[in-house]
């Protein structure tokens, strides 16, 4: 006797897998096949997602934490004006730093150092340092302001270990504005 189901998966018509009268599977071979691979491809994702975590340099770290402070800060300031030109901030705007990264590599990550700064002058105008250097002062406090400046002649390199603890924290940081 002949029994033909239709498929769960694709809704064609096949005759079932069956073994001792038990059907073992409503789905037809095209689609058993398509299952598998799925499974295999979803394994492969995890494995390749370890591969390349392994692989990372540190500086490959380091971009990874600059995209997420940035995130945080545009977040922190979406609705503050740009930190040099002070118009109100819409749509796309960027994280700029006072002290540039290359410069000053151990303000890279500090908070004082980034703000919301609108693309004109964060791109066109190479972050319009001078009107930014004015209005920082009245966004973080003088004392906050001196500190920074007194820092910029510090070096320090971070650990890959402290790096994963900073990209760890500010994606508990960008959950709670989020």
């Amino acid at each position: 006797m002949k029994i033909d189901i239709k498929c769960k998966g694709c809704g064609i018509e096949f005759e079932p897998f069956k073994r001792n009268g038990i059907i073992l599977s409503r789905l037809c071979a095209s689609c058993l096949i398509k299952k598998a691979n799925k499974q295999k491809d979803k394994e492969w994702n995890k494995e390749k997602k370890i591969i390349k975590e392994r692989l990372k340099t540190h500086s490959d770290w380091l971009n990874d934490l600059q995209k997420l402070v940035n995130k945080f800060v545009r977040l922190r300031d979406k609705n503050k004006p740009c930190i040099s030109c002070e118009t109100p901030l819409i749509n796309k705007y960027d994280a700029g730093h006072y002290y540039s990264v290359g410069s000053n590599p151990y303000l890279r990550f500090n908070l004082d150092n980034i703000h919301g700064q609108c693309v004109h002058c964060n791109r066109d105008l190479h972050g319009n340092l001078i009107k930014y250097g004015e209005n920082l002062p009245k966004r973080i406090g003088k004392e906050a302001f001196e500190k920074l400046k007194s820092d910029s002649n510090i070096s320090n390199k971070m650990t890959i270990f402290e790096i994963k603890e900073q990209i760890k924290l500010y994606k508990e940081k960008i959950k709670e504005l989020t």
